[in-house]
């Protein structure tokens, strides 16, 4: 597997991995650790178990090989999230990818932080919600979703929102009860993250 710019790392495609026990927790769950949180996230929020978020990070973190997330979208940009599993500087890279194009454009990172332009509510569930059905890659809408989510850095999520993630959730194997749990946690984190200069172009026009 190639991408213009990540010769460097043995890629492999990575969408077997999603319905693994254990991925939403190492993706998701630390999103749900905030310095207020009354209560501790555990695996358990998303339907799974320490031994399943253990033996998964094994693989997610193989230096040897690094999945690829692909999320291709019809009739614009789509994006790529990548485990970047090198010695000593393993992160997760969010890429924007061209239709026709080999280019690929790094908008965030996610190294025990996030760091990174990322994207309005809009512009996220605009990609989540136009799957490329000629492309390889991951179709399902709400698990684009939920892979998209750590690029979320709007604070105006509309009342909906809450309602989508937490079925989104629930799609993957949250129990009801703890999807609307770990829901809240994930957008109470994400939207209080620093909000960008209005003026900045978003990623999406190229700016």
């Amino acid at each position: 597997m190639l991408i213009k710019g990540y010769d460097f790392g043995p890629l492999v495609p990575g969408e077997s991995l999603l319905a693994r026990p254990g991925f939403w927790s190492n993706y998701l769950l630390s999103m749900c650790s905030d310095g207020g949180c009354a209560e501790r996230p555990t695996p358990e929020w998303f339907g799974e178990d320490g031994a399943d978020t253990d033996a998964l990070s094994e693989i997610l973190f193989d230096p040897e090989r690094w999945p690829v997330f692909r999320v291709p979208a019809d009739n614009g940009p789509g994006a790529m999230v990548v485990y970047r599993n090198l010695d000593g500087d393993y992160g997760t890279d969010y890429l924007l990818t061209h239709p026709g194009s080999s280019y690929v454009e790094q908008i965030a990172s996610w190294d025990g932080d996030f760091s990174g332009t990322g994207l309005g509510w809009r512009e996220l569930t605009r990609i989540a919600d136009s799957p490329s059905l000629a492309a390889e890659g991951v179709q399902d809408t709400s698990i684009r979703f939920l892979l998209l989510l750590p690029l979320l850095t709007d604070p105006d999520v509309p009342e909906t929102g809450l309602a989508r993630l937490i079925a989104a959730l629930a799609g993957v194997g949250a129990p009801q009860a703890t999807a609307s749990i770990a829901a809240e946690h994930l957008l109470a984190h994400l939207t209080r993250r620093p909000r960008h200069d209005p003026t900045w172009a978003s990623p999406l026009s190229g700016g």
